[in-house]
């Protein structure tokens, strides 16, 4: 098996362009959530997102916005060519030893909702005849394979705020087991769309105040939008070109509950880490934080808590817990993605970002998670954790690369 590492990253986000803006938002405690209205929403209860600012929403589709792409292609497009940047890849390492696995649980939704909304009040038939490549969820995935010549695997996972994490974890399969040299992974979203807000709405699973996760007077989350790209090689790939290695992918687990299609089953998200653990030879002693799913919903906040508890203890003893989404959103399909880059940079810098928005520890929980401000601590390794509708579980870990 080969050992798999990361040499470049890349983030969309409502934070601003690119991972170090993510990265800095989340140590600082920045909220990218933004004011939204939809014209076409006559009683809209939710009020704000965290999306793109104009500017940057500009700077990514451009003056004129491409006939068969739409924001969540562009969004992925952003990031893998930063990501690629950053690792020094040229055209000469792409081609079949590369693969592509970039996730998202809605594809098209600009599209999707413009169509419907047509034929719904007007029941034209005059719909925008690139529809359909501009829907289909693995229309990120094929954009960034052709952007790069990228012709090994392209795959598209579309499990729901798993779709980053587990397109990560298949990427990091595909090179331990010699299949490609590299991948491209992770995830991308733009569903920031008036039908697609209002059904979340009618899930009554959203604030309309802040997002504030494991706190006590916690009621909801906040969407988000975004892609986050990371670039993963073989280690002796990586050192063949002199890579800048960044850290080492070391775990990763996935699992379903098979049970309640919307509420966590804490026994299984348990089995998840445990897989992740023993995938990386790591003890649950050896993870110095793990960026929580972390939703701020009642329910996902309690069993995730829970079944962190059966993998590192009651107390909690020795790891650190924070929720980065009150900072860039509830991304959904690209949710994972952006936490595995907000996790790496705590890895990185030996500093762990804040829950901001926590204000009381809620006794059915009882746990104080980092809060307030970033953390600076020595820590090992990092796991990024997804519990997604479906039941999906996914875990990740990374540690400091050790050339030894």
């Amino acid at each position: 098996m080969s050992r798999v590492v990361v040499t470049g990253l890349g983030a969309v986000s409502a934070c601003g362009l690119g991972a170090d803006k993510l990265i800095e938002a989340t140590q600082a405690g920045h909220s990218g959530v933004k004011p939204i209205s939809f014209d076409d929403l006559d009683a809209q209860r939710v009020k704000t997102a965290a999306r793109l600012s104009e500017a940057d929403l500009a700077a990514v589709v451009g003056d004129k916005p491409h006939r068969m792409r739409e924001p969540v292609a562009e969004y992925a497009l952003a990031a893998a060519r930063e990501a690629v940047a950053q690792s020094g890849l040229s055209e000469a390492h792409f081609g079949e030893s590369c693969g592509v696995s970039i996730g998202s649980g809605f594809g098209g939704g600009q599209t999707l909702n413009i169509n419907y909304m047509k034929f719904g009040r007007e029941g034209s038939m005059r719909l925008d005849p690139m529809s359909v490549p501009k829907i289909m969820n693995n229309a990120a995935a094929s954009w960034v394979s052709m952007e790069f010549g990228a012709t090994g695997p392209a795959l598209c996972l579309a499990t729901a705020c798993s779709s980053g994490s587990q397109s990560i974890g298949m990427g990091y399969q595909m090179i331990a087991s010699g299949q490609v040299e590299r991948c491209l992974a992770g995830g991308s979203e733009a569903c920031l769309e008036s039908g697609v807000f209002r059904v979340w709405e009618l899930l009554r699973v959203m604030t309309a105040d802040v997002n504030r996760p494991f706190s006590k007077d916690r009621n909801g989350m906040i969407l988000g939008e975004g892609a986050g790209i990371l670039v993963l090689e073989s280690l002796e790939s990586a050192q063949e070109r002199g890579a800048n290695i960044l850290c080492e992918l070391v775990g990763f687990g996935t699992n379903s509950d098979a049970g309640d299609l919307l509420r966590p089953n804490p026994a299984r998200a348990a089995a998840c880490m445990r897989m992740a653990l023993k995938s990386a030879i790591l003890s649950p002693d050896d993870i110095g934080y793990v960026n929580a799913h972390g939703t701020g919903t009642v329910a996902n906040d309690v069993n995730e808590v829970a079944a962190l508890r059966e993998v590192f203890g009651d107390d909690l003893a020795g790891v650190d817990i924070s929720s980065t989404k009150p900072v860039h959103g509830h991304a959904l399909g690209a949710a994972g993605a952006l936490e595995m880059i907000v996790a790496i940079g705590a890895l990185r810098r030996q500093s762990l970002p804040p829950t901001i928005n926590f204000t009381e520890m809620d006794p059915k929980i009882g746990i104080d998670p980092v809060s307030k401000e970033a953390k600076a601590k020595s820590v090992k390794a990092v796991m990024s954790n997804s519990l997604a509708f479906g039941g999906i579980n996914a875990t990740l870990i990374a540690q400091a690369y050790d050339q030894g």
